[in-house]
């Protein structure tokens, strides 16, 4: 069954010179996946011409005029050299990679309408792609593992990524089927995105890998990362992971088959707002954090995003500490709230004052210290597009994990980088680069 929806695009896509028509989005029921490529009204030339010139052109140039005067002087001090690369720096993800079509509309179309979109671009997406893409402009040697067919789409992905810094060598090519691809419909009134997917054909399965490259992949590697997505494999993966002792981050965007094989083995987790609810049934998100620190004695520290409200980190304490203060994991939170100070516009930390024995009613006690992440204040002109903004997060956190950042200026470097992102059409367009200005007073 196909499911049609007109969009009627400008003339011409933005960063390219191919004059268009209107294309038709197509959304295909999983038994006709196979032949989803196929009514892709998109040329091999055109989705290779926009991937990689806009990959060529990289990310703005910033000024720091453009840069919050608060913000100036430290990025103009720390930028005077290039930052050094972390010493041990490969990453090795395992996860969803797509073609993302994505069209910027002025508001979100009612059932049977017929609107235009205001911009479209085509670029690379997944949650997997997007956060090793962040972390190779970073500076991290970026490996990923995944699946995608001979076609002109799978090959595109390819491409960019690799133009992108990132290693492609341990991808499976499958010579038939279609690789995965994902509408994106960007509301620039309501500054929200809906994603319509498409999934690869045929899924990657374990016996895709053999050992011989999973072998390799991990060699010298100081993270491992997994976005929940082809669980049979990322388990195969992550299993040989922790044999090495390589430490394992965890993408639980919500509970998917399979993820919770992949969090027992996991030292770090950084989850979408509705995930550890949804995971736990706690009453709160900080309650909910102390039952995933329970439930999963290995994890290190677990991280909730909330969107333009920050985050909030978890991070256990192992050490037995005589007489810690016992304090309410929601009261302690809200504690931390308080201190948050609205006209401050640039991303901040605030931890609490020491380790405290954090309680759940109900749940249990864990030792720990709670930090409370804010986010940039992004103007409205300025807010364009927040697809892929958790995996920017992820992508940053991989690099502050890799470079041994303390805890204090991980939060706010991760929600800079993801801040970045939001301020282009697609995950990958905003992407700051090792260089980038807004990042020296992190990196130096």
């Amino acid at each position: 069954m196909v499911t049609m929806m007109m969009l009627s695009l400008p003339s011409t896509f933005p960063n390219t010179t191919h004059t268009t028509s209107p294309i038709p989005f197509l959304h295909l029921s999983s038994s006709s996946s196979s032949c989803a490529a196929s009514l892709c009204s998109f040329s091999h030339s055109f989705i290779h011409r926009s991937i990689v010139d806009c990959r060529r052109r990289k990310s703005k140039c910033w000024n720091m005029s453009s840069l919050p005067p608060s913000f100036r002087a430290s990025a103009e001090a720390a930028s005077s050299s290039v930052p050094p690369f972390p010493e041990k720096h490969i990453v090795v993800g395992c996860g969803c990679i797509t073609v993302d079509f994505l069209a910027a509309v002025s508001a979100y179309p009612k059932p049977d309408d017929k609107i235009r979109s205001t911009s479209l671009k085509v670029q690379g997406g997944g949650n997997a792609g997007n956060a090793l893409t962040c972390a190779a402009r970073l500076g991290l040697n970026s490996r990923l593992i995944s699946k995608v067919a001979d076609d002109s789409q799978g090959r595109a992905i390819l491409e960019e990524l690799e133009a992108d810094g990132v290693d492609t060598s341990y991808f499976v090519v499958s010579k038939e089927g279609n690789s995965p691809f994902t509408y994106v419909i960007v509301d620039s009134q309501r500054k929200t995105r809906t994603c319509i997917h498409s999934p690869g054909n045929p899924p990657m399965v374990p016996g895709d890998l053999s050992q011989a490259i999973l072998s390799s992949a991990l060699d010298g590697a100081r993270l491992a990362y997994f976005d929940g997505r082809l669980h049979e494999t990322a388990l195969i993966v992550a299993q040989e992971a922790n044999c090495r002792k390589i430490p394992i981050l965890i993408d639980a965007e919500r509970p998917r088959e399979g993820l919770d094989s992949l969090l027992n083995v996991a030292d770090y987790i950084v989850c979408s707002e509705k995930f550890p609810q949804a995971w736990t049934e706690a009453p709160s998100i900080p309650s909910a954090l102390v039952s995933m620190l329970v439930r999963l004695p290995k994890i290190k520290f677990v991280i909730v995003t909330l969107g333009e409200d920050g985050c909030i980190m978890l991070d256990r304490h192992v050490e037995e500490i005589p007489e810690l203060e016992e304090m309410d994991v929601d009261s302690a939170v809200g504690l931390l709230r308080q201190k948050i100070d609205g006209d401050n516009a640039i991303p901040t930390c605030i931890p609490s004052k020491s380790v405290m024995r954090l309680k759940a009613d109900g749940i249990g006690v864990v030792n720990g210290k709670l930090f409370m992440g804010t986010a940039e204040k992004i103007p409205a002109s300025e807010l364009v597009d927040t697809t892929g903004a958790g995996d920017a997060f992820i992508g940053a956190t991989l690099y502050a994990i890799c470079a041994d950042m303390p805890l204090e200026k991980m939060l706010p470097f991760a929600a800079q980088v993801a801040a970045a992102g939001c301020r282009a059409l697609g995950a990958r367009s905003g992407l700051p680069w090792h260089t980038d200005p807004r990042l020296a007073p992190f990196l130096s």
